[in-house]
């Protein structure tokens, strides 16, 4: 049987089949590290736990609206106006099965046949493919590592065409962990403004920033940006929830209109009591649990920064978010004699049992990521091993 052609384009996400390949050596008996995840290696709290068993007991256990319950949307709209100074009504609200189902209605949504969505890279690994599966052509425009891996306003505006209909703006980023600060957004938004474009503000990783600059959502900066502006953003980074699918989407009513219809004929509704577990996570919080878990990232990211900063052939910026290193390992790998940094992480993984994931799934080939998302042990261990295999390939 022929295969629809529009996924048949499609390449397979780098950061869960390096998981996948680590988990298997795992089964197999052998002593893997896989610094491929993208999520928190902490259990989700207890109290939002207990809020998702309780609306069982309680039998909240059925359908809910396609576009998530009221409760919930009216947490979003609070945790907007505390968190970013925003205004938002419940119309301008999508609950969705992750922030990742949100991106991909968004685009469902707004796209039309070869409408472009630029797309600043090093990116995250499923922007591409979902502006394909939307029938789009994204738009890659690399971002100079001498630039904090960071797009200018003069190189959105020479990517421009008359078939571009949005741009990705993603800070905290997925895979550098650096961030745009607000006059770098707002020279950007002036260009959206100029060229009618939307901006697509993939805020996830907000909560998990180390340094003392504070997270600015582009919408927050003017009315005009904030009419164009479509927000992503979630619960599975900032409270550990990652498995429990719940993430939202906050903007313009008819593209929220239109992208609850699509989800009413795709998924029905999110899963209804991983909705009332992430109405506890953020209105029953006991202590600000983001700040724990920032503190605990905060003192990974320092160790293991350094860790990585003293092998041989590899440099890194250091990020101000999210939980991954994208160190440049291009010199590490020709040091050790392998022609690409792809083949350079897969010898890695075979002699040593250490799993990167390989920069060429972000649109930055001579890079690698690496998540700190494990104990500082693990993280030391993990490094030793890194600068033994690039000490004995020299």
């Amino acid at each position: 049987m022929e295969l629809a052609q529009r996924v048949q384009t499609l390449t397979p996400s780098s950061t869960l089949a390096i998981t996948a390949k680590a988990k298997d050596l795992k089964k197999q008996g052998f002593d893997v590290i896989g610094l491929g995840a993208g999520e928190p290696d902490f259990n989700t709290p207890a109290y939002i736990i207990d809020g998702a068993q309780q609306a069982m007991n309680n039998g909240l256990t059925k359908y809910t609206p396609a576009g998530g319950i009221a409760e919930l949307k009216l947490a979003i709209i609070d945790k907007f106006q505390q968190d970013n100074g925003l205004t938002y009504n419940d119309k301008q609200i999508i609950v969705t099965n992750g922030a990742k189902h949100a991106l991909y209605t968004l685009f469902q949504v707004i796209l039309n046949k070869e409408d472009e969505v630029i797309i600043p890279s090093p990116y995250w690994v499923s922007y591409p493919e979902q502006v394909k599966l939307a029938e789009g052509n994204p738009v890659i425009l690399p971002a100079d590592e001498n630039n904090d891996f960071k797009i200018t306003p003069k190189q959105l505006e020479e990517a421009i065409t008359s078939k571009t209909k949005a741009v990705i703006i993603n800070s905290p980023s997925n895979p550098t962990g650096l961030m745009y600060s607000k006059g770098e957004l707002e020279a950007l938004g002036e260009v959206c403004l100029k060229h009618n474009i939307i901006i697509v503000s993939d805020e996830i990783y907000e909560k998990l920033i180390y340094t003392s600059k504070e997270h600015v959502s582009i919408a927050s900066i003017s009315d005009e940006i904030y009419n164009q502006t479509i927000i992503i953003n979630g619960v599975s980074k900032s409270h550990a929830m990652t498995g429990w699918r719940i993430g939202y989407a906050a903007g313009n009513e008819t593209i929220i209109k239109a992208m609850t219809n699509l989800a009413s004929h795709s998924t029905s509704n999110p899963t209804s009591i991983a909705q009332y577990g992430a109405l506890a996570a953020y209105t029953k919080d006991p202590g600000n649990i983001s700040l724990e878990y920032k503190k605990i990232f905060a003192e990974r990211l320092d160790a293991f920064y350094k860790l990585i900063q003293d092998i041989p052939g590899m440099e890194c910026i250091k990020p101000e978010g999210a939980f991954y290193l994208f160190p440049n390992a291009k010199k590490a790998a020709e040091m050790n004699g392998f022609a690409t940094v792809d083949e350079w992480v897969a010898a890695l993984l075979e002699e040593e049992k250490v799993a990167l994931v390989p920069g060429s799934g972000f649109g930055s080939p001579d890079n690698v990521r690496l998540s700190y998302a494990l104990s500082i042990e693990e993280l030391t261990e993990a490094a030793n091993r890194i600068h033994r295999f690039v000490l004995n390939h020299k």
